[in-house]
């Protein structure tokens, strides 16, 4: 399936001179979402991973069915602030900004090992803060599930040596 004819450009969003990647055309099309997820579940039905971690907000969209699919925990990454229970916190830089993300301290155990799902990696800010949170807590970053790779930005260098597994590169 052609998944970049359902991603659209839209330029100059969130600030100037970025241009998003949207991906509810993807979301809006039953087959494309589902392409999608069978995708990642081809991917990672071996079994060696023991949670899919979902990164806020556009991650959980494909994090959850995938979980689903695998019969997986979903365990959320969410902005500092939102998550109700005791978290750890990572902060880090982002290509228009700075943010932090946190987990819930008794989400992830020693030794698990832990699938990252996110829906685009750009300079890997985000996701290598998801690896951090996941690493604090005594998991092992298993690899790294992704839509969109922009190869440009070298995120993948970020997040070495970890697997990065990518449907879509600009």
């Amino acid at each position: 399936m052609d998944l970049k004819s359902y991603i659209r450009d839209v330029p100059d969003f969130p600030v100037p001179e970025i241009m998003f990647k949207d991906i509810t055309p993807v979301l809006k099309e039953p087959a494309a979402l589902l392409y999608v997820i069978e995708s990642f579940a081809e991917r990672y039905a071996d079994g060696l991973i023991d949670l899919i971690v979902g990164v806020e907000a556009r991650g959980f969209l494909f994090a959850a069915p995938l979980a689903l699919r695998l019969g997986k925990p979903l365990i959320p990454v969410r902005k500092k602030g939102k998550l109700p229970a005791d978290t750890i916190s990572v902060s880090y830089a982002l290509e228009y900004g700075e943010a932090s993300v946190e987990v819930h301290i008794d989400a992830i155990g020693p030794g698990q090992k832990i699938l990252i799902v996110d829906d685009l990696l750009a300079t890997g800010g985000t996701l290598a803060a998801a690896a951090g949170l996941v690493e604090q807590a005594g998991g092992e970053v298993a690899g790294f599930a992704v839509l969109i790779e922009l190869t440009a930005l070298e995120g993948r260098a970020r997040l070495a040596p970890h697997d990065l597994f990518s449907l879509v590169q600009y």
